[in-house]
């Protein structure tokens, strides 16, 4: 069975409530230049948001359900294995309290759920809609995050698979970014295995010493965002001050398309054979994909009746 999540039907429109101000400043041919194929940074006018103050930092996780806060020790190298990945001991609330001492990093996940981060997150997501829905139409699935690190703390190499924009809110770290589209760096493999994943949890990935250096490396200061295209691998690693940011995240109906046909591959592979790259045979892939939709439609007919 493919592991995958059909599309929502949450949409965000250009036209969404925006703030008496534009959060974001986005220079327009560079966005239309870049989008999806490489890193570029942005402004926001996010720094001094009271939604990103402790207190209300606390507030929003004391109120999230346990399984949308991540959190672990921040005192790690830029690899790690898959699935071991150290616990700080602590709980969240001690965690965010002593951010500044305790070498941890923490995510607060979807935190849209909160109707003031909801409103926050749609008034960014408008002014991205003018610019991303020429080139990747139909944005949908809006959701944000927010990370809070310890200095000197670091992310592991890893990918996400959505449309992101990491927004610096306090302190600054270096972002370390490769090319997802170099197949020598990110493998036909590792794009299976993160869409196979359930839930998409393990997104840790491996990184030969021979490619530690073929990255853009981005000094991302507070008021200054940075574009992550979809699957390009990275790791970051925090300055000396607390960080706070902000990450603005949403998918598009080809992105659905291609976890499917990753998916396919993946169970291709465990069954023994060597599928073809996606987006090598269009014509298959075109009939691959339909017929999973067919098959998923009539399999959830069957389960309703």
């Amino acid at each position: 069975m493919i592991r995958t999540a059909t599309p929502t039907s949450t949409t965000v429109s250009p036209a969404s409530k925006v703030m008496s101000s534009a959060p974001l400043d986005i220079d327009a041919a560079e966005f239309a230049a870049k989008f999806g194929q490489e890193p570029f940074l942005i402004g926001h006018q996010l720094c001094d948001h009271p939604l990103f103050e402790v207190d209300r930092l606390l507030e929003l996780a004391q109120s999230l359900p346990e399984k949308h806060i991540e959190y672990n020790a921040g005192d790690l190298p830029v690899v790690v294995e898959p699935g071991k990945t150290p616990a700080n001991g602590l709980s969240p609330d001690e965690t965010i309290r002593r951010i500044r001492e305790c070498k941890s990093w923490l995510v607060l996940k979807y935190v849209e759920q909160d109707p003031a981060y909801s409103d926050l997150l749609e008034s960014c997501l408008a002014q991205v809609a003018k610019h991303s829905e020429p080139i990747r139409p139909g944005m949908c699935s809006p959701q944000a995050f927010i990370f809070l690190t310890s200095p000197g703390s670091v992310t592991p190499y890893h990918i996400d698979p959505e449309h992101n924009f990491l927004l610096q809110i306090r302190g600054a770290k270096k972002v370390c970014l490769f090319d997802g589209r170099d197949r020598s760096i990110l493998s036909e493999e590792d794009l299976e295995q993160l869409y196979s994943e359930s839930d998409n949890q393990e997104r840790n990935l491996q990184l030969a010493d021979e490619n530690r250096n073929r990255c853009w490396t981005f000094d991302l200061q507070s008021g200054r965002g940075l574009h992550f295209p979809v699957t390009y691998p990275h790791w970051v690693e925090n300055g000396d001050e607390v960080s706070i940011s902000f990450s603005i995240t949403f998918r598009t109906p080809d992105l659905y398309r291609r976890q499917v046909l990753y998916s396919l591959n993946d169970q291709r592979r465990r069954s023994g054979q060597s599928p073809a790259p996606v987006g090598s045979s269009p014509l298959r892939e075109t009939f691959d994909f339909q017929s999973y939709r067919i098959r998923h439609r009539i399999a959830s007919m069957l389960n309703r009746g």
